[in-house]
């Protein structure tokens, strides 16, 4: 990987932070842009501004044409088995939200259990809170253990003794880094009839995704943490699910007949599309797929891991500094807390130094509460990022220690 090259892809490195390059570890919450993305999402609105799907002139099919090429392009970044699997949103928590209010309506009854795991953003915890007071369904969690590793066991004990319908669990945790195990737990849950949902807003660009092979039922991605524009997302389904699920938002586009008596639905993947679809951000979605396929996958994660187990090693050296989620199968984000010291504290003595670092609980209080703490920092890495940002965040820290202890 040429990662001068890969860098200069990245306008906002050409700027200073408190007249400091900035060093930019907050992944996890949103990568930055390369400029085609930026480029395409001009250029549709300079050049092909229309709305979609509604009319026969030129820049409405050229809109259209290029919309569906998107799905088309996505469909084939994860493997789906066809492009009418892959169900637009405004991101994952718009993805999840039409899963759980969806399922609440027909599938989910009184005393039905969701299985949740302790590691959630509250993403995939709320919307199912919500489910849960619509159909009179519960929640029963999965924990794990202190490495950051879900009990496995424990996963299979509630297969097994709860009137389990779903499980739904992140594919990595945006938190502790930890990989959990898809395919295995997918294999379980098929196993007594359930149906499986994943997060998957940390795993777009960090892990291969092919959802068949994995053979999950519904999974949720966000464009932001892929190098994508805001305000973009997609919900990939099986067919068979996404033909039973009912329409979570109604009005224009998702219908096929409508009077006042009685209102018919568009087929998919129409049906879950209501309204006027965040248009440009789709395309540029796709075009940011695109340019990371420009690239190895393999070297790409390769090159991540390096990076998390030299930060980790490095920081791990740091007298006080303690590590959260130290699973064996991990990647890309490293939280940690320095005894003594409030992590706010020190990530705004990092930003003074240029270095963007997330601090707080990430929207994962349970994670938190198990942990027994308030918050912490969290530094999470992409594939524009390099040893001498390590490096930075390393000689800052100590330097942030030595002005606050």
């Amino acid at each position: 990987m040429d990662l001068k090259a890969i860098r200069k892809d990245f306008p906002v490195f050409k700027r200073k932070i408190h007249g400091q390059d900035l060093v930019y570890l907050d992944n996890a919450a949103t990568t930055q842009r390369p400029a085609c993305v930026v480029e395409r999402l001009n250029s549709f609105y300079y050049e092909q501004n229309a709305n979609i799907h509604r009319a026969l002139h030129t820049l409405s099919e050229e809109a259209t044409a290029e919309y569906e090429k998107s799905r088309q392009r996505i469909q084939k970044f994860i493997g789906a088995k066809s492009e009418h699997e892959v169900i637009f949103t405004s991101g994952t928590t718009a993805a999840i939200n039409l899963v759980a209010q969806s399922l609440a309506q027909d599938y989910l009854k009184k005393d039905d259990v969701i299985l949740l795991s302790r590691m959630e953003h509250h993403s995939n915890i709320v919307p199912w809170q919500m489910a849960c007071e619509r159909s009179g369904a519960k929640i029963e969690v999965i924990p794990f253990n202190n490495k950051g590793e879900l009990d496995l066991a424990a996963a299979e004990n509630l297969l097994k003794s709860t009137k389990a319908k779903i499980l739904s669990f992140c594919y990595i945790s945006n938190t502790l880094g930890t990989i959990n195990p898809v395919k295995q737990l997918c294999k379980m849950a098929h196993e007594h009839n359930v149906l499986v949902h994943v997060d998957a807003a940390q795993a777009l660009v960090h892990q291969k995704i092919d959802v068949q092979d994995l053979d999950v039922d519904l999974m949720s991605f966000s464009s932001h943490k892929a190098y994508g524009p805001t305000g973009a997302g997609f919900l990939y389904g099986k067919e068979k699910w996404l033909e039973r699920m009912p329409p979570f938002l109604g009005g224009g586009d998702m219908i096929d007949q409508v009077s006042f008596t009685k209102t018919t639905y568009n087929k998919l993947p129409f049906k879950f599309e209501a309204g006027t679809p965040p248009i440009a951000q789709v395309i540029a979605m796709a075009r940011a797929l695109e340019y990371f396929d420009s690239f190895s996958a393999e070297e790409i994660f390769k090159h991540e891991d390096h990076l998390l187990e030299l930060m980790t090693k490095k920081l791990k050296s740091i007298e006080g500094l303690k590590v959260f989620g130290e699973a064996e199968n991990k990647t890309s984000v490293l939280s940690f807390n320095v005894d003594g010291v409030h992590a706010q504290d020190l990530g705004t003595l990092l930003d003074q130094q240029g270095i963007a670092v997330r601090t707080g609980q990430h929207c994962t209080q349970p994670i938190m509460d198990f942990y027994g703490i308030h918050g912490t920092l969290r530094a999470s890495l992409a594939m524009y990022n390099n040893e001498e940002d390590v490096e930075i965040l390393y000689e800052a820290l100590k330097k942030s220690l030595g002005v606050l202890r």
